[in-house]
């Protein structure tokens, strides 16, 4: 088959189309057709030598595909056979064939375009259990989202919505603020014209937000507590920012926050089965019927997987980016 790889760490004009082997299916794993691959902060990283995949993962790039199942391991119900899924995989997507283990997919309703679904699961996932597992966010309360007009941000900024809290966005410039709003956020701050710390004190009269979903990390870190109301929840996905932060531990106590974070990939297959099944119950219905739609930036061929890296690394992307293979 054809994917994209890299013959060693880089920039993006590393990537180039290759020729690999189909993957091997495990008992529980499916083969899916690859119609169309998300790309996601984490691509950019493991292309730079930054991001190893887990043990037995594909070493090719992709963590979320959407498009047909081909065959199906020993342990996976036969009729999924033709099924149009939208997958999280720990590796792979960049590839015209992908693996999947059989519980990590979910159906793509009639009426929802195949880009779309490629767009959803690494988002999706990471944002669910971050933001409302992790994060313990619910109806009535308040959330800082930084990047809110990454693919993280913007999902969050649906979801956050969907079930009912107040939504503050931290973004680059004055058209990015301008897109969060559209999307939902109900404020968002132009980080480098303001600080966001005074701002979201100033916004919220001084009480501050429930939950921060940072990706950043470093400096913000100290920063972000001081936007969290008492009893407030920092909950970190990424690391942008730096890895290590300097914090007033007498702070915490005093507010009695809580400090948390996750990684994704790396967890184990139950975890995420287990996951998929409460996104099923809980918000793939949302687009299943159209009430929510992923953000989309720009589609990208798989030969041009360099050019979809560049513009994620520029940071001019409000939404998905996302590589059309088979198309459809």
């Amino acid at each position: 088959m054809q994917s994209v790889g890299f013959d060693a760490p880089g920039g993006p004009d590393v990537l180039a189309i290759q020729t690999s082997p189909l993957p091997r299916v495990r008992p529980d794993d499916v083969l899916i057709r690859v119609a169309y691959a998300g790309v996601n902060r984490p691509d950019c990283l493991q292309r730079a030598g930054a991001y190893p995949p887990p043990p037995g993962a594909s070493p090719l790039l992709g963590l979320e595909v959407s498009g047909e199942i081909v065959a199906v391991g020993s342990e996976v119900p036969r009729e999924m056979i033709g099924q149009y899924v939208a997958a999280l995989t720990p590796g792979g997507g960049y590839a015209e064939y992908c693996a999947a283990h059989w519980q990590h997919c979910l159906p793509v309703p009639e009426g929802m375009m195949l880009s779309e679904a490629a767009a959803l699961p690494e988002t999706l996932f990471t944002v669910w259990h971050n933001l409302f597992e992790r994060g313990l966010a619910r109806d009535g309360e308040s959330v800082l989202i930084h990047g809110g007009t990454s693919g993280i941000g913007t999902m969050a900024i649906m979801l956050a919505k969907a079930f009912g809290l107040t939504v503050i966005v931290t973004c680059g410039d004055d058209a990015k603020c301008a897109a969060a709003t559209r999307i939902g956020a109900d404020f968002a701050i132009n980080y480098r014209d303001q600080d966001f710390v005074e701002a979201v004190l100033e916004h919220t009269q001084g009480k501050g937000v429930h939950v921060v979903l940072d990706m950043v990390s470093g400096d913000y870190v100290a920063r972000n507590m001081k936007c969290l109301a008492d009893d407030g929840r920092h909950v970190t996905i990424a690391v942008l920012g730096g890895a290590k932060a300097d914090l007033n531990m007498a702070v915490v106590m005093m507010k009695r926050l809580t400090l948390t974070g996750s990684t994704l990939r790396p967890r184990s297959d139950a975890f995420k089965a287990a996951l998929a099944d409460e996104i099923a119950d809980n918000a793939w219905p949302l687009f299943a019927d159209g009430e929510l739609s992923p953000v989309m930036d720009r589609t990208f061929p798989l030969a041009q997987a360099a050019a979809a890296h560049a513009r994620m690394e520029a940071g001019d992307h409000i939404g998905k980016i996302v590589l059309e293979v088979a198309g459809g």
